[in-house]
């Protein structure tokens, strides 16, 4: 599938929900694909793309802003924090703040630098205890305690289990979000953006469908 089919299909999915046309940002994940793939849809104007790990991003990056100039890059994977201040360098935004100790040390860094990426909060929607993220009953808890930080929360992030329905997670984390003031939801993947556009999703990550199969060795 084309980058042109799916901001396509974003689209009547955004007029099919009654939202305005380009309410929903599109993330290209790029994680895991060959540079030829990324500069393919570079060069066809997409300008946010999604990373899962920040030695990846580092390597790639820099070379294509060179290039293409501005180009917004979320992570979306897990951040040790080891890799945060790079991490902060790079991005323009993290999907995946989930846990206190990496909230103190993105705030210690942020006061350090002086600007903080925009920081989506992880909710384990489906209390999976083989993943990472808030609990839905400790979020508004943790978005109190991240906001007295002074950290930049703009949303939440949900990977829904694989083996549920996924709308009935995006109707939690859409519940979470509205409750705690937070207008960004980064929830839906390239199997299910639809239905997350039509419950509210602001930012989409879609990696196979345009760029195909990752490459993994």
């Amino acid at each position: 599938m084309s980058l042109t089919e799916i901001t396509q299909q974003i689209a009547s999915a955004e007029a099919n929900a009654g939202r305005a046309l380009g309410s929903v940002k599109l993330i290209a994940v790029s994680k895991v694909q060959p540079n030829e793939r990324v500069d393919t849809v570079l060069a066809e104007g997409h300008r946010l793309f999604g990373e899962n790990r920040v030695q990846e991003a580092a390597d790639k990056w820099p070379t294509f802003r060179d290039t293409y100039g501005k180009v917004d890059v979320h992570l979306i994977g897990p951040l040790q924090t080891n890799k945060a201040r790079q991490a902060m360098e790079l991005c323009q935004a993290i999907h995946a703040l989930d846990r206190p100790k990496l909230a103190n040390t993105i705030a210690r860094l942020a006061q350090e630098m002086g600007h903080c990426p925009d920081l989506f909060i992880q909710v384990n929607t489906g209390e999976e205890p083989q993943k990472a993220g808030i609990l839905p009953a400790e979020t508004d808890t943790f978005v109190a305690e991240c906001r007295a930080l002074d950290l930049p929360i703009t949303g939440l992030m949900c990977i829904p289990p694989a083996n549920e329905e996924p709308s009935l997670h995006f109707a939690l984390l859409r519940k979470l979000a509205n409750r705690n003031g937070l207008n960004d939801l980064s929830m839906g993947m390239s199997s299910d953006f639809a239905s997350a556009i039509a419950l509210g999703a602001t930012h989409v990550r879609v990696g196979s469908a345009i760029f195909g199969e990752r490459v993994t060795g």
